[in-house]
């Protein structure tokens, strides 16, 4: 582990909706989530889901095939889903209100993809004076042009780390 240590209250799963190319193919991707989603349940913390609403005719567009939660991940009834529709999730306001509400003074953040909606929710966090966990091999991104997306997730872990962010892996954090 590393960065600045806090007792995160909050775990937040960006953008894990059903769109296939969304994410990596890992297959053990959702696995991982879901571990993180179980560990933080037994430990009394809140789990929020954040859903991308893309814009109209796009794979991520309100109610279009690829729009909902992964069912994979088991969200509970009682667990809100916050919309938004640029890449950090503190954009909207019910969301940012609903992490103050839990009296978080750290976040546990999971998701895809790494290198938009991952990168940019973890800046919103540090920006907030939140402490930031990210579960190193948990969040997910698709190839770019240039850099796969083992590479482009590797980058950004150096990145979190350097940022302060507490970064770890799901055996670590969930034990086992």
């Amino acid at each position: 582990m590393s960065g600045r240590r806090h007792s995160p209250r909050a775990l937040i799963v960006i953008s894990c909706v059903l769109c296939k190319n969304h994410v990596s193919t890992e297959p053990a991707i959702a696995e991982r989530a879901r571990a993180v989603i179980d560990w933080a349940r037994r430990g009394g913390r809140k789990v929020a889901f954040v859903r991308h609403d893309g814009p109209e005719g796009d794979p991520l567009a309100p109610g279009e095939p690829g729009w909902p939660v992964w069912p994979a991940l088991g969200q509970a009834e009682d667990e809100p889903t916050f919309a938004k529709s640029v890449r950090d999730a503190f954009s909207n306001p019910a969301f940012g209100d609903w992490v103050a509400g839990q009296g978080a003074g750290g976040v546990v953040i999971v998701g895809a993809q790494t290198d938009f909606c991952v990168a940019a929710t973890v800046k919103g966090a540090i920006a907030r004076g939140l402490g930031v966990t990210v579960v190193s091999d948990a969040h997910s991104t698709l190839d770019s042009a240039s850099e796969s997306a083992e590479q482009i997730i590797a980058r950004h872990n150096g990145e979190f780390t350097k940022a302060g962010v507490n970064l770890v892996t799901t055996k670590a954090l969930v034990g086992g």
